[in-house]
């Protein structure tokens, strides 16, 4: 069972679809018990940071999604839920924490090379980590769906699994020991997309 976080985020319903479609059994969870048997957690996301941050705290699920990442157990975040994970956000001023799992904070493109902000559309993925689960049968170089102005800039590049460059480059996927995320929509970029939430799905399935 994967509890797929519902807050309120716009991509829930795809993501959800592309999980059932890749063989998961998922439920949606919006209070932390409904995370305590699960076998692994996704938390989506677009739009802003402080959205996520403040409607996760409203539903008490902030410091349950923190517990069960440390417990162990394989988590995946999605785009805002990708950023999450880091200490803190530039976007809006923003006074919201993040989860703090991983340090370093998130940042907005600066522009440079007359790159439009935010990047919406596909773009390539080079596998800094090729070991990466969430890469088994995904092509080096691949293409993936974004839509997003900011990114994280993680303190520790030990964790970067792929990196994208867009003006600038940035770590467009992270991956240490259960917890993995992507800056990416993978349920937005068809079949190299669901082959990673596959890749995810399975990796779940393998755990004792």
């Amino acid at each position: 069972m994967i509890a797929l976080i519902d807050y309120g985020a716009g991509n829930l319903r795809s993501v959800h679809k592309a999980l059932l479609h890749v063989g998961a059994s998922v439920r949606l969870a919006k209070e932390a018990a409904e995370l305590r048997d699960a076998k692994a957690v996704v938390l989506p996301g677009v739009g802003a940071f402080d959205d996520c941050i403040n409607a996760l705290r409203r539903q008490e699920l902030l410091a349950a999604v923190r517990d069960f990442i440390h417990g162990g157990a394989p988590f995946l975040g999605i785009c805002v839920g990708y950023q999450a994970l880091f200490e803190a956000s530039d976007e809006f001023n923003s006074s919201s924490a993040g989860l703090g799992v991983f340090a370093g904070r998130v940042v907005r493109f600066s522009g440079v090379g007359g790159c439009k902000v935010p990047q919406i559309g596909w773009n390539e993925v080079s596998q800094t980590r090729p070991e990466c689960p969430l890469f088994r049968g995904v092509p080096d170089g691949s293409h993936f769906y974004f839509v997003h102005s900011y990114y994280p800039r993680p303190a520790d590049t030990s964790i970067i699994a792929g990196q994208t460059t867009y003006g600038e480059t940035f770590a467009s996927a992270v991956w240490r020991n259960n917890v993995f995320a992507t800056q990416f929509h993978p349920e937005k970029s068809q079949e190299v997309g669901l082959r990673l939430l596959r890749n995810f799905v399975e990796f779940v399935s393998n755990r004792r």
